[in-house]
């Protein structure tokens, strides 16, 4: 006691109600108020230092507003054992009590905001946890001794559903859990949410704890979407969410398959710095990504100095080839001007060779639930990377099923058909020149 004293530290994150509480225990002579605070942290380290003997604190306060009050007293008294607890609460929910009460009832009170101004029920509840007692708010006590059900409140059933939410289940594959239909899982899901919206305005902590929970999900679902698609292709991040991937399963498509490759890069990377040649391989993937994405086109992979990209999947596009020649002309500018910068800077330019074919393919999302792969497979990915290699710097060579597929003419020079590595039959193709990149009248897609 500090001069026959009660030492209090009051803590409440309302100013107004802060002061009104501090108004109310400077009316009795026996106490005095040693310190005050705003969030958990503040308590803790206030209280820690001022060592009151008793503690009045609101539940929930900064950072997360969900129950600091309580948390921190728990905390200072595994301290402090002797140290007094007086909960202020304005939710008359047991949850609450009960999660004060878990460790004994000695030295606690529960008392609610909207009371403590009648008679000197605050006063007494100080004077009670001073000295070991405790004291419970004669609501409280009648909501722990005569429970009443609910008509609406949260069933099994309903617990489930939430727990299905959480994981972040679609619809679809929550209908397919409970074997009924999506319609249903929909409505039930509705009836679920009003249920914890009126739990939750009237304060009820199951609710708000409920509520809580899928708003955290909601949250990590997002991150998990976010870093998803740092480790898959934009479109398929998405179609594996949406739960229409599924491991080992192929979809026939015919798609643009484009192939970008560093000319002389071997020779670039022995004369260089490894970290300033790392800078540069970085710089100019982001400017790769950037034209392919421009283009509505899928990052299939980097490989070293090389990139694979395609149009048309996993989301369907009818003018793919036209799209991925834009792509690849605008890697070719977009290249130019990167290695503008570079040479001023006294280092050694990238010019790229770019491939460009059209037809089937076989899109398959391989590998494992820790470890997932989105893979192109079949003779036009594999008639890209030859048709990459007859570009010289600065060029774009198309296969001649991807000069026909253009919806906008470009001027090509044709190529007379020649046998590549693993065809027996000689391939025609088109080769748009460097010279020829600035020239062609090619307007960008919506």
């Amino acid at each position: 006691m500090l001069d026959g004293k009660i030492t209090v530290f009051l803590a409440d994150d309302n100013l107004i109600v802060r002061e009104g509480v501090r108004a109310l225990l400077n009316l009795e002579s026996d106490f005095e108020v040693v310190g005050v605070a705003g969030d958990y942290d503040e308590l803790v380290t206030g209280a820690e230092a001022a060592a009151p003997e008793v503690i009045v604190t609101d539940i929930r306060m900064p950072p997360s507003f969900q129950r600091e009050g309580i948390d921190a007293a728990n905390e200072l008294r595994k301290r402090h054992p002797g140290t007094g607890v007086v909960i202020l609460s304005q939710y008359d929910d047991p949850e609450y009590a009960i999660s004060l009460l878990d460790e004994g009832s000695e030295g606690r009170a529960y008392l609610l905001k909207d009371r403590i101004a009648e008679g000197d029920q605050l006063a007494r509840a100080v004077r009670s946890v001073a000295t070991g007692g405790s004291m419970l708010d004669p609501k409280i006590v009648e909501a722990l001794v005569n429970p009443v059900a609910k008509a609406d409140a949260v069933t099994e059933a309903d617990e489930e559903l939430i727990r299905l939410i959480a994981e972040g289940r679609t619809i679809k594959a929550i209908a397919a859990v409970q074997h009924t239909t999506p319609a249903s899982v929909s409505d039930a899901i509705e009836e679920l949410f009003l249920k914890l919206a009126k739990e939750a305005s009237t304060g009820t902590a199951s609710g708000l704890r409920r509520l809580r929970m899928l708003h955290q999900a909601i949250i990590d679902r997002e991150e998990q979407g976010e870093s998803l698609s740092r480790l898959l292709p934009g479109g398929v991040a998405e179609m594996v969410q949406r739960g229409g991937g599924k491991l080992g399963e192929t979809t026939e498509m015919v798609v643009t398959v484009l192939m970008a490759d560093i000319r002389g890069y071997t020779t670039i990377a022995e004369a260089s710095d490894p970290t300033i040649l790392a800078r540069q391989l970085n710089d100019h993937r982001a400017e790769m990504n950037h034209a392919i994405l421009g283009e509505g086109g899928t990052v299939m992979q980097f490989v070293g100095d090389a990139v694979m990209a395609v149009f048309g999947a996993p989301l369907s596009q009818d003018d793919h080839a036209d799209r991925a020649l834009r792509a690849a002309l605008a890697m070719h500018a977009a290249q130019r001007d990167v290695n503008e910068r570079w040479v001023a800077e006294g280092l050694p330019a990238f010019n790229l060779g770019i491939g460009l074919s059209t037809g089937n393919v076989a899109g398959a999302l391989l590998g494992s639930e820790e470890r997932l792969e989105y893979t192109m497979v079949g003779d036009t990915v594999n008639l890209t990377q030859r048709l990459q290699q007859w570009a010289e710097a600065g060029q774009t060579v198309l296969s001649e099923p991807t000069y026909e597929a253009l919806r906008a003419p470009v001027e090509a020079e044709h190529l007379a058909p020649a046998l590549v590595k693993g065809r027996q039959t000689p391939v025609a193709a088109y080769r748009i020149a460097a010279v020829n990149d600035q020239k062609q009248g090619v307007t960008h897609g919506a």
